[in-house]
């Protein structure tokens, strides 16, 4: 078609498209509007949004509640007996000792002032009655025999009072077993102390870093006993040399 030829009007289709713009001019519209939404708009939002995020206040962060302190093994220190016998009875019973286990509690053995206190770090597995009871305590029995120490010379403890199979000693420490034990030490008086077990040395304040074998004084009240560390019995069951070693240095120890 040819766009000079004029329409059914009488005019031309250029003269048809150029009054159609005046139209809408004097409409006020002198823009290309389209339908598609344009990038002004979201640039727009963006704005917004940026600012109102600005102006937003910041949300204070909550802070995780402080971890409650340690449960104190036997509660207040000050309610702990002072003789030994109800002290016995107390650390068999007592249920701020422990949060109880599968293994039943067994009462230290003895009597005050011995010749020698005996501390383990916990019964053995099939102690019920009485504690070691078992081959850990047949092979204790038998060295101090050999040592010429009658069995109602010896005073038997353990740190934990029922067999704990893989026990927090991190944990029991900073929950306060040792003073539980130097407590329990204090009541006893005894001339010389005897421990088995690597965990023990340090609640009587003592380093396990000098070696399987340890000698030291255990200083409570204004005394000092002396203290000999050993491996644990298992460890003393299983080897011949390590049994031979610790009777070397028992025969030190003693000698002096």
């Amino acid at each position: 078609m040819d766009h000079a030829e004029p329409s059914p009007s009488g005019a031309t289709l250029a003269e048809e498209f150029a009054a159609a713009l005046d139209w809408w001019r004097e409409a006020g519209v002198d823009n290309d509007y389209g339908d598609d939404a344009t990038e002004w708009l979201t640039e727009n939002q963006s704005e917004t949004a940026e600012g109102s995020a600005q102006n937003k206040p910041a949300r204070p962060r909550k802070q995780a509640p402080a971890p409650p302190p340690p449960k104190k093994i036997g509660g207040d220190k000050n309610s702990w007996p002072a003789e030994l016998p109800a002290f016995q009875q107390w650390f068999a019973s007592h249920p701020s000792i422990d949060d109880g286990g599968a293994y039943p509690p067994v009462s230290p053995s003895g009597s005050a002032k011995p010749e020698l206190m005996v501390i383990v770090a916990e019964p053995e597995e099939n102690d019920s009655e009485s504690l070691l009871s078992g081959p850990q305590g047949r092979l204790i029995t038998g060295m101090l025999r050999a040592a010429g120490i009658a069995p109602d010379e010896i005073y038997i403890a353990s740190v934990l009072r029922r067999h704990t199979p893989m026990p927090d000693w991190d944990g029991l420490r900073g929950s306060g077993i040792g003073e539980l034990l130097a407590h329990h030490v204090g009541l006893v008086a005894p001339k010389r102390i005897l421990t088995f077990g690597r965990n023990i040395p340090p609640l009587l304040g003592n380093d396990t870093a000098q070696g399987a074998a340890l000698l030291h004084n255990f200083n409570h009240d204004g005394d000092s006993i002396p203290v000999l560390g050993v491996g644990s019995l298992p460890e003393l069951l299983r080897s011949a040399p390590r049994r031979q070693r610790f009777w070397q240095r028992w025969l030190e120890w003693t000698d002096g």
